[in-house]
């Protein structure tokens, strides 16, 4: 795993592989939205739910291998590996930060992000 995560980024990882989702939505703001497998899970309470669910069934642990910042905009690229059909598999997590917080958070495989430059 990379080690110079940035902090809020460090935290959202720890907290995922700790299946932790209270620690999970501290790093997101009242009103963020999670885009994930085609849904979209808007305000913490749906993002909890989301993160436990997730958690419970895929029994998932990230490790990271870039990040790449552009102003609020964050690309997280991670090894995911899990309970879950094709894992390990490389996903792309997008974040927009506002006032330190998440507010836009939308996990893609990079097969996909490959097929769709095409």
């Amino acid at each position: 795993m990379r080690t110079n995560l940035p902090p809020l980024i460090a935290r959202i990882v720890k907290a995922m592989n700790d299946h932790d989702s209270t620690a999970f939505i501290a790093c997101f703001a009242n009103h963020a939205m999670v885009r994930d497998e085609g849904h979209d899970y808007v305000g913490v309470a749906a993002i909890k739910g989301w993160i436990e669910e997730a958690s419970r069934k895929h029994q998932f642990i990230l490790d990271v291998t870039s990040v790449a910042e552009r102003g609020p905009n964050m690309v997280v690229t991670a090894q995911v590996s899990g309970n879950f059909d094709g894992s390990p598999i490389q996903l792309d997590h997008h974040l927009t930060i506002v006032d330190g917080r998440v507010f836009l958070f939308t996990a893609l495989p990079q097969a996909q992000k490959e097929s769709a430059k095409n």
